[in-house]
């Protein structure tokens, strides 16, 4: 009596041998495009920086700020979230606020330097897949808040440079500034300092008519003033998050001045347990 193939191949499997996984085909169009435009505009500000446009290259990095900012919150508007579009994100972004910046950078201010410069312009493109790998792997935590400032925000410090001087830098000691554009935001990428997280924000809650005024108003002066805005908003972010540390700061120190048995005038003193056990 013969034995039919498939039972021989289940009596000679062992037992922690498990089926292999089928990858699923077909991928989430939607947010795909979004990803899509954003690695395209990488790319197109680093064609542009060589051949030394710089007032048109920089913006391209702005541009992938908003497809990526619009990608995440599109796919999980919509349900549409998965592994390969996780992966594919993170693959975009590397380009994005890792490599773009960084070149735009050393054609702009950084060549003259030599090594040195190249050097600067590379350790941002080490920091920035160094972010975003950790970002990756992170699990729970704050929500209000970013562990190391986001790729994103750190590649706008030296696109809004660029773009609010867009002429270059050909002298080295003019060009020795300009290390710092791409070193402070590249040490913070990968530093545990917390910057603020707007993903708490609820888009479907009602506001006050002012919040429309308000978003009114930056749009005007974005498109009035694009170059000394841009810059203001890029380096308050990165200020924003020493500022906080500074207030936290001065906060505790204002707790520990207290004597350990002065009465909290926060909340008024309420009454035993026992006292209003006994009431009833």
């Amino acid at each position: 009596m013969n034995d039919h193939p498939e039972r021989r191949r289940r009596f000679f499997r062992r037992e922690n041998d498990r089926p292999r996984r089928r990858f699923r085909r077909g991928v989430y169009l939607l947010p795909s495009l979004f990803t899509m435009g954003n690695m395209f505009c990488g790319y197109a500000c680093v064609v542009y920086a060589m051949r030394g446009e710089y007032e048109t290259a920089a913006p391209f990095i702005g541009f992938a700020l908003v497809l990526d900012m619009l990608d995440g919150r599109i796919a999980r508007l919509t349900g549409n979230e998965s592994e390969f579009g996780l992966q594919f994100d993170s693959l975009a972004d590397v380009i994005s606020f890792g490599i773009a910046p960084a070149v735009l950078t050393f054609a702009w201010g950084l060549s003259p330097l030599g090594r040195l410069g190249w050097a600067a312009s590379f350790m941002f493109v080490a920091c920035a897949a160094m972010r975003l790998a950790r970002f990756n792997i992170q699990s729970g935590g704050d929500k209000r808040y970013f562990v190391g400032m986001p790729s994103p925000t750190a590649a706008a410090v030296p696109a809004a440079t660029v773009y609010a001087y867009p002429w270059g830098l050909y002298d080295y000691r003019e060009a020795l500034p300009a290390l710092l554009v791409v070193l402070v935001p590249a040490i913070l990428m990968v530093s545990t300092i917390r910057f603020r997280s707007f993903k708490t924000i609820d888009l479907q809650s009602r506001r006050p008519y002012s919040v429309l005024l308000l978003i009114a108003a930056g749009i005007v002066l974005i498109t009035t003033h694009p170059r000394f805005v841009l810059v203001a908003m890029a380096y308050t972010y990165l200020a924003s998050a020493f500022i906080g540390m500074a207030i936290t700061r001065i906060k505790h120190r204002g707790g520990r001045g207290l004597p350990a048995d002065a009465p909290d005038q926060s909340t008024p003193h309420a009454p035993p347990a026992r006292d209003s056990a006994a009431r009833l």
